[in-house]
């Protein structure tokens, strides 16, 4: 899948010979080193790689439009990969809100579900409406209670993974949801895998 293996061997030689894989023309920008930089000094710092939103924020990119230009292949296919950081390493937790939580007693607590140790649903076709509520109640979705704003990404997701048994890049869900990157933050801080993806019963392989 072209990720790099070991974090701490990553140079900019990598991300340089990586670019073209990546459907990026023409070598790296400064605006494309920007988010590169700041990606790969968070997670070696913090030990987190850092939301979509907070990497957006800082490289100064106001539109999904211009994140999609600069990095075709996604986030964290493109942008995450060419700072050294695998899916596995993109998808370390983040703190949430405190939780207020109601009706999650009308559900079932009697059934259970496969998760690996982040948490991701296993098998994503044993997803359903009270895994993605509990989910969301676990990660503490501001407010404690998933809104049909919420439900709309989540079924998105759902309806894109059926269709062509993958996951849609956030370009993709923000385009087929109407809903623009800011919004998507407030409907899931935690960020767009580690958060909507995750509620959906889907992870990247």
């Amino acid at each position: 899948m072209g990720h790099l293996l070991i974090f701490d061997s990553w140079d900019e030689d990598f991300a340089e010979g990586m670019s073209a894989q990546l459907k990026i023309s023409g070598g790296l920008t400064k605006e494309h080193w920007d988010v590169i930089h700041y990606i790969h000094k968070t997670y070696e710092d913090t030990g987190k790689c850092p939301s979509v939103y907070d990497a957006c924020r800082m490289g100064g990119i106001l539109r999904l439009k211009d994140l999609r230009e600069l990095f075709p292949t996604g986030y964290l296919r493109g942008a995450c990969k060419l700072a050294g950081i695998t899916y596995k390493e993109g998808y370390l937790g983040q703190a949430y809100y405190p939780p207020a939580a109601m009706d999650l007693n009308l559900i079932s607590t009697d059934k259970t579900y496969e998760t690996d140790v982040r948490g991701f649903l296993v098998h994503a076709d044993e997803w359903d409406e009270q895994y993605a509520t509990f989910r969301a109640y676990d990660m503490k979705i501001p407010g404690g209670k998933s809104t049909e704003k919420h439900w709309k990404v989540i079924r998105y997701l759902r309806e894109s993974w059926e269709k062509n048994n993958a996951v849609p890049m956030v370009y993709e869900t923000c385009d087929g949801t109407g809903i623009q990157l800011e919004e998507l933050e407030r409907l899931f801080p935690d960020g767009y895998h580690r958060g909507a993806v995750k509620i959906a019963g889907l992870r990247v392989r």
